[in-house]
């Protein structure tokens, strides 16, 4: 009784995991998209800090992205992950005390 009903609330979690809709997905058509080039600061951008966090090249310069995890958008450490690989993103949003505040983030197909 006690795994079935282990499995039972497990299930639930899990479902309501995957089924959230993505802070970053609401795209403003009234807004211009641009394409920026988004990885791990450290990893790939080489910038200084602790730990990975993702970054963009918008413009040359590189800015952090805050309220952003770098696993908000899959595992970072894996083959095509932030940590591993520079990957093109479609972004809206806006440049706040040096840190771009993602409204919609959208990684392209490789």
């Amino acid at each position: 009784m006690k795994r079935i009903l282990f499995y039972f609330v497990f299930s639930i979690m899990s479902l309501s995991a995957f089924s959230q809709d993505s802070t970053f997905a609401k795209l403003n058509p009234n807004k211009k998209v641009i394409t920026v080039d988004a990885a791990c600061g450290q990893c790939q951008f080489k910038l200084k800090g602790e730990g990975c966090t993702l970054a963009i090249k918008m413009n040359g310069k590189f800015y952090f992205v805050d309220k952003a995890g770098i696993d908000d958008f899959g595992d970072a450490h894996a083959e095509t992950g932030f940590c591993n690989a520079i990957r093109k993103v479609n972004v809206q949003g806006k440049l706040v005390n040096r840190k771009f505040v993602p409204s919609y983030f959208k990684i392209l197909p490789e």
